[in-house]
């Protein structure tokens, strides 16, 4: 049950919990919010194996509602930054018969008209007598994909961490997996929470520089807009003693430069998906891309290049999508390329669906990527697939230039270096110039075009 985690709140009570802007509360603060909203969602009737949309973000408000509801042994779907007509669509695709709004830090719970019955995954988790979680995918390929988690197995491996004194910044997105993979690990080792006022570069800096944060979850994409931004020179960044990275492939070329920048911290790859949950990972070296899964509950095999995993903390099943990419043993494939080392270290090398086929030759968009961002003159590039009579398709490359002044002679240059060290299908056919390349809300990079 969840309850072990909730327990602990009270033994870490006198601990500062959550740094907003405007406040810090303690571990006491949120125990008691918990207690009062479990209270009072109870007497507004929520019951048990009920599905309840929760929109909301990293405030005590929000995060005691989710335990509240959690402790009521309901099936919750967070919903972070969405629109009003994707939270209903939400809303109708989980069959949820409620909404509880606590975006403006106060809750507001409202019973919605779902006349069909519960899902049988929903049923078998009643059933269980368990808590469940919904997770949507981004829908960026597609539907997005309705995901049902057991939360008791979700929760499991976080039973086993011991008391830290640490501060850790959030910032995935509340209804990403990433995101509450570091909420449930700062709240299972007691540590201090910052939530960043935005997760723009230089506001993350200046809270990282206050609170004196020790752990920074983030993707590649964003710790290359931290570095663009200028704000590891403005802010100190001193306290930072781990950056983890994960949610899409890192070039190497950008992680020697976050190397270079910050030589004295970890740099560390985790990697997960929405359908497993996030693996116990290590990572060979801060300078390398290199990771080995050594999580006792996650099982990997390789299957034509692509990674297939099989975990204790895997989904239920979908609500609105069919189970093609599990197979009848459990295991699910990924989507996501890799290399595997003499030693068992893996390398991901990108995703199946973002392969680039230029006349029957595969090219992942982050080899190319890392070649261009060995050039200091390109201080960021977005690689992908373009459309081509006669090969089907070309690598076409969007560059942002560190100046501006000619742009002729850097696009000759960048054809030259990669000339020199790709095989010519790989060399990018179109380079165009743009002032900044485009970014998911879960900041990953944006390939279809």
């Amino acid at each position: 049950m969840s309850q072990w985690l909730i327990n602990r709140f009270s033994d870490y009570a006198k601990r500062p919990f959550l740094a907003t802007v405007e406040k810090t509360y303690s571990y006491s603060d949120l125990s008691s919010a918990v207690a009062s909203d479990f209270d009072s969602l109870r007497k507004q009737g929520i019951r048990a194996g009920e599905v309840v949309t929760l929109q909301a973000d990293y405030s005590l408000q929000g995060i005691s509602t989710l335990f509240a509801l959690f402790k009521l042994k309901a099936v919750v779907a967070p919903i972070a930054c969405a629109s009003d007509e994707e939270t209903r669509r939400k809303q109708i695709e989980s069959r949820a018969k409620w909404n509880i709004d606590t975006k403006n830090d106060e809750r507001q719970c409202t019973s919605l008209p779902c006349e069909l019955p519960p899902y049988s995954l929903v049923e078998k988790l009643s059933k269980r007598d368990h808590p469940g979680l919904i997770l949507f995918s981004s829908g960026s390929t597609g539907k997005p994909k309705a995901m049902v988690h057991d939360l008791c197995h979700l929760l499991d491996p976080f039973s086993r961490k011991r008391p830290r004194k640490h501060c850790i910044l959030i910032f995935l997105l509340f209804d990403h997996i990433g995101g509450l993979n570091t909420l449930f690990n700062g709240l299972a080792s007691g540590a201090k929470i910052v939530v960043p006022q935005s997760r723009d570069a230089t506001v993350v800096a200046e809270a990282i520089q206050k609170h004196k944060v020790n752990l920074l979850p983030a993707s590649p994409t964003f710790l290359n807009l931290l570095l663009i931004s200028g704000a590891l020179l403005t802010y100190d960044l001193s306290s930072l003693r781990f950056v983890t990275y994960g949610t899409e492939t890192m070039p190497e070329s950008l992680l020697l430069r976050l190397k270079t920048a910050l030589p004295n911290l970890a740099l560390i790859q985790t990697f997960g998906t929405s359908e497993t949950g996030i693996s116990q990972t290590t990572s060979r070296s801060s300078g390398s891309t290199q990771m080995k899964i050594d999580d006792p509950n996650t099982e990997y095999k390789i299957v034509d290049h692509e990674l297939w995993l099989r975990s204790k903390s895997q989904i239920l099943g979908y609500l609105n999508h069919s189970m093609s990419r599990f197979t009848e043993d459990g295991w699910f494939k990924t989507g996501d390329l890799v290399e595997e080392s003499t030693d068992g270290f893996l390398t991901i090398i990108g995703r199946r669906e973002d392969m680039i086929n230029v006349g029957g030759e595969k090219v992942t968009p982050t080899e190319i990527e890392s070649v261009l961002l060995e050039l200091p003159e390109i201080v960021d590039c977005l690689v992908y697939g373009e459309s081509n009579a006669i090969t089907g398709q070309n690598v076409a490359a969007e560059i942002v230039a560190r100046c501006t002044d000619d742009l002729k002679s850097l696009k000759r240059m960048i054809k030259r270096h990669c000339r020199q060290v790709l095989s010519p299908y790989k060399v990018p056919a179109r380079i165009i110039f743009s002032e900044q390349t485009a970014v998911s809300d879960r900041f990953k990079k944006k390939r279809i075009k």
